[in-house]
This record gives structure tokens, C-alpha cells and sequence, in this order.
């Protein structure tokens, strides 16, 4: 099945039409027309890592629509709204898929795209295209009462945020802090507002203040403010750390309240932690990364019951360098979202 999609001829360079070839529809596949598909920061690191010949199509948070199915397939039929995150297969027997965290797979996950096919070999391409074929297991029902640009970006930022959540039972009876306000933390603040716990964004300044409390956060602390950041001194019971780059987390672990934790999210490389800063309130720190399965379906559902969507800024997907380029230089709030209808032409 042919179909059309965008992808760099350089590390780095521009994006531009190409033809894709997706496979035949094997039994559990579903074949979807992509609608809309967020952009994501990864991507800005995997075009400028990638080396030719190999073919990339970026592209791992997307909503669309049911084309058709194969004959195995019983959850969705063609005309279905749908969603799709950044793993499109598993091993399926290891302890970590057994118990529905397929994102932590013992022989690795199969991504969106970047990825290696199980069956046959071949590189996955992702959602920066018009249409994909993806396994009916990693496909999910689309609430109809979502945005579907909106939606889209649930799929990576949205689980990535979600799964800590309630994995650190956050609830009405929980102090929640958000430190970076962008693309993850601005859902964070949602979901964490939702879920009912009392919610504070942190931030570099005050210019996200207003925003912060239009997401639902309640207090808005500036983390240059020397002693705003020393009365919250162990306060949190959980700080959600979404700052993308490479920083201290010292005055982070500070504010996080005893017995509490710290979940880095937005910076995944090495970092440095004093152990008496963890030592101190017997504070913990973990990390977390996209979600399996049965989390991802729990999420929509619960995005759907409270509204939550990402806050997108919708280009067509001719725009697509401009979209790269603006949000290398974060100049987006909070994401952007590609509308895929333009490949018709």
C-alpha cells in the first residue's frame, strides 16, 4: 500500500514529500488515515542524529481514522476515530508486558517509528504521513467527545505524565508541584488539577503565571525567587520535574515534602544528586517514561470525562519545518500539531 509522507534527504534538513510503501494488512492490523499528529521534541534529536540512506518519517502521537482492518481484527471497523502513541509492538511475554507496561519491555518496545518490525525486518515510519498500518493492540479508541488535534499529543506527552500520576497515587488528598510549564507540564498541571490533588507550577519567571492558573494550578512559584522556594522548603509529596534540558535538581528535591518524590520526566540524560539531598525526609527520585497499555486506554477515558486536551497550535503539515524550528526555539505553547489533510493534494 503506497501512501505519502514527509522526511529529510540530510541529518538536519528539510522536510519534504516521499512515497511510502506500507505493508499488507496481516490479520490484527488496522489501516488509518492520519489526521492530525503532534510534534514532539524527540524528533527534533532524531532528525539531526539520522544518517541516509535509511528512510525516516517521524511521527509517534497521532489521532485518525479507521480505514479498514484485517480479518482478525474485532475492536474497530472502518469509519472508527482512533489514536496511536510512540510503541506499535512488543515481545508480549516478558514480566514487564505481562503486566501492561509494554514501554518498559524486556526486549525493547517497537516504536512508531525509528523502529524494527517483529515480523519481517523492516524500519517503522511514523505518523508524519497521510497513512500507517499499525497493530490492532497498539491502536486505541478515540473518545468521540475529544478534540482530535488536541488528542493527539496525549499520546506521548499525555501517557508520559499520566502514568507517574497515578502510579504515585496522586489524588484529593496529594500536593502536587510542576516544575516546567511546556509541552509535558502544561498537562501535568491538567491531569494533576483533575485528578484533585492541590496543584503548584513552578517556573524560570512570572510569565507563565496566568497561564499556570488557567491550566488549573492554584500557586504559581518562581524558582529564581530565593525565598519563595525556601518557605516551600518539603512541602510537595510529589514534584513532576518536565524541564527538557540538563539542570540541578537540588532545589527540587528541596521543596518535595518527607517521604516524598521527585519524577524527572523532561530531562532523561546523566544528572548529579547529592544523596543527603534524597537522605533528608527520606525523599525518593524516579523517572518514567510514555506507558503501556492499559494506562494509555485509562487516560483517554479520563481526558474524555474531564476535558482534557493538550493546548495545541494546528499547522498544516506543509509547515512542518516551521514547526521544528519554532519549537527548538520553544516558541510554542504548548504544542504543536501537523494537520495531515494537505498530503491530499
Amino acid at each position: 500500500m503506497k501512501t505519502v509522507g514527509l522526511s529529510p534527504s540530510s541529518p538536519g534538513g528539510p522536510l519534504a514529500r516521499v512515497t511510502i510503501e506500507r505493508r499488507e494488512l496481516r490479520d490484527d492490523d488496522v489501516a488509518i488515515r492520519v489526521d492530525f499528529c503532534g510534534v514532539c521534541h524527540s524528533e527534533l534529536h532524531a532528525l539531526h542524529a539520522w544518517t541516509p540512506p535509511g528512510l525516516l518519517v517521524p511521527g509517534h502521537e497521532f489521532t485518525g481514522v479507521v480505514l479498514a482492518t484485517g480479518s482478525a481484527v474485532s475492536a474497530f471497523r472502518p469509519g472508527d476515530p482512533v489514536a496511536v502513541g510512540n510503541i506499535v509492538d512488543s515481545c508480549g511475554h516478558c514480566p514487564m508486558c505481562r503486566r501492561g507496561q509494554e514501554n518498559f519491555c524486556h526486549e525493547s518496545p517497537t516504536l512508531t517509528y525509528g523502529g524494527t518490525d517483529r515480523r519481517d525486518g523492516s524500519p517503522t515510519l511514523g505518523g508524519y504521513s497521510r497513512e500507517i498500518v499499525v497493530a490492532e493492540g497498539f491502536t486505541y479508541a478515540l473518545p468521540a467527545t475529544l478534540d482530535a488535534a488536541a488528542a493527539a499529543p496525549l499520546m506521548c506527552a499525555g501517557i508520559t505524565v499520566w502514568e507517574p500520576l497515578r502510579a504515585l497515587g496522586v489524588g484529593p488528598d496529594t500536593s502536587v508541584a510542576v516544575v516546567g510549564i511546556g509541552g509535558l507540564g502544561h498537562l501535568a498541571v491538567k491531569m494533576s488539577t483533575a485528578l484533585g490533588a492541590a496543584t503548584t507550577a513552578i517556573g524560570r519567571s512570572a510569565a507563565k503565571a496566568d497561564d499556570a492558573r488557567r491550566l488549573g494550578a492554584s500557586e504559581y512559584l518562581v524558582s529564581s525567587d530565593a525565598a519563595a522556594m525556601a518557605a516551600a522548603r518539603d512541602r510537595f509529596d510529589v514534584v513532576i520535574d518536565a524541564i527538557p534540558v540538563a539542570h540541578d535538581v537540588a532545589p527540587y528535591l528541596t521543596v518535595t515534602g518527607v517521604d516524598g518524590t521527585l519524577c524527572q520526566l523532561g530531562y532523561l540524560g546523566p544528572m548529579t544528586v547529592d544523596a543527603m539531598d534524597l537522605l533528608i525526609g527520606r525523599k525518593k527520585l524516579t523517572s518514567a517514561g510514555s506507558g503501556g497499555r492499559p494506562a494509555t486506554a485509562e487516560m483517554l477515558t479520563f481526558c474524555a470525562d474531564h476535558q482534557i486536551g493538550a493546548d495545541v497550535e494546528v499547522l498544516p503539515s506543509a509547515d512542518v519545518d516551521v514547526a521544528l524550528e519554532r519549537l527548538a526555539r520553544n516558541d510554542v505553547r504548548y504544542r504543536f500539531v501537523l494537520d495531515l489533510s494537505d498530503l491530499d493534494d
